[in-house]
């Protein structure tokens, strides 16, 4: 007999499997999965499966052989590897995690770092600026010296 809670973490956890699993291994599923992954090479630049233009030479070609893959049962990275190989690499919608695609996901973090990294800078700087010069030698008073002339203004105002 199973306690309280752990027949909720049973239920959560069965639960999670069934929405995990749901449609994993359907091929329809694969299929748009895939499709979403690549791009159709009519320079439309749209996802293969989301190619809308009119007369496509290639959207049609490209989704039966994507669609004949996937009833083989072909691994994904198999299915990409052949289209790479057919169509160049410009066919994934996203740069790969390998080799010198790598630049392309690390690169807007780094620029982002170094975007910030500016920002802070330039604050400080104009944080830290000096003061501007006055005229006929005079400099502008600050901190306890204000304070000071400004406690000496109101004994002689009486305010």
């Amino acid at each position: 007999m199973l306690t309280r809670p752990k027949q909720i973490l049973t239920c959560g956890l069965l639960s999670l499997a069934v929405f995990a699993l749901t449609g994993a291994g359907d091929p329809a599923t694969r299929f748009k999965e895939l499709g979403h992954q690549m791009m159709c090479i009519c320079s439309c630049n749209q996802i293969l499966l989301e190619c809308n233009h009119v007369g496509c030479p290639d959207s049609d070609g490209m989704r039966n052989e994507l669609m004949a893959a996937v009833s083989r049962g072909d691994s994904d990275s198999l299915v990409e590897q052949s289209f790479v190989q057919k169509y160049g690499p410009t066919v994934l919608a996203a740069p790969t995690k390998t080799g010198f695609d790598r630049t392309a996901w690390i690169v807007p973090f780094v620029a982002l770092a170094l975007g910030l990294t500016l920002v802070v800078m330039v604050i400080r700087a104009w944080k830290n600026r000096p003061t501007p010069a006055i005229a006929d030698g005079l400099r502008p008073v600050r901190g306890a010296e204000l304070e000071q002339f400004r406690d000496q203004a109101r004994k002689e105002t009486d305010l």
